[in-house]
């Protein structure tokens, strides 16, 4: 279960809760849809010494992560349920609000295929958002995805019933998120580029409605829910 609003920590930098949790110096790490990869960007910026395989399936984020490149860091064309590494090559998996993107018939095979690639005893690291909460009321008029999150949460939940992992921290926090204005907002989550949510005129004028009530003198502020599990690969 969720801790309630009132013992939930406002945390801008996920870095903060990985930190806090594993060592971070000399490790081999691959972080699984990426995105545009801010977390492991930051995380290298601090540890030079690790090293980063990220992988993303946007073609057109893809293209702009490899525009912009920085030591440490490698970007692959390919996604978590078919990983291009050796066995053992990882000390540490990322998935940062992805694991509900992988196709549900795919997720068995996406954590198997990070457990193949993890060392025994490296860990897998997964952050997802919470459905619920005032900003996920807003986005799930276009893009509802409560069976997807729950399959991902379910997923891990067969992952150690297995026996393979074992689940050795958990954490609960809120991530604020903030728009300029609804024109921010649409471009940024009701179109982006990995996913069509087929916006007619009906949702968005419906999504509209339901985000300009929370609009105020400096934008739309919003905290988003996330709820993190560390898994350790059993050796």
């Amino acid at each position: 279960m969720s801790p309630d609003d009132s013992t939930r920590q406002l945390i801008d930098d996920e870095l903060q809760i990985l930190s806090a949790l594993l060592p971070l110096a000399g490790q081999r790490i691959v972080e699984l849809g990426c995105g545009a990869a801010q977390l492991s960007r930051a995380l290298l910026a601090r540890h030079a010494d690790s090293c980063v395989t990220a992988l993303e399936v946007d073609q057109r984020q893809h293209a702009k992560n490899l525009a912009t490149p920085q030591a440490g860091l490698e970007f692959v064309a390919a996604g978590a349920q078919a990983i291009p590494s050796p066995d053992a090559s990882f000390d540490l998996a990322l998935m940062l609000k992805s694991l509900h993107h992988v196709p549900v018939p795919l997720l068995a095979k996406a954590l198997g295929e990070v457990a193949r690639v993890l060392r025994p005893g490296g860990h897998l690291y997964v952050s997802e958002p919470v459905y619920g909460g005032a900003f996920n009321q807003v986005i799930r008029i276009f893009n509802d995805e409560g069976v997807v999150r729950a399959a991902a949460q379910a997923a891990l939940d067969e992952a150690l019933h297995s026996g393979a992992w074992a689940q050795v921290a958990e954490r609960h926090f809120d991530m604020p998120v903030r728009f300029r204005d609804f024109g921010d907002f649409e471009q940024r989550m009701m179109r982006p580029t990995f996913s069509d949510h087929c916006i007619d005129e009906d949702k968005l004028a419906a999504t509209r409605a339901a985000f300009e009530p929370h609009m105020g003198p400096d934008g739309a502020r919003f905290t988003r829910p996330m709820h993190v599990r560390l898994l350790r690969l059993q050796a």
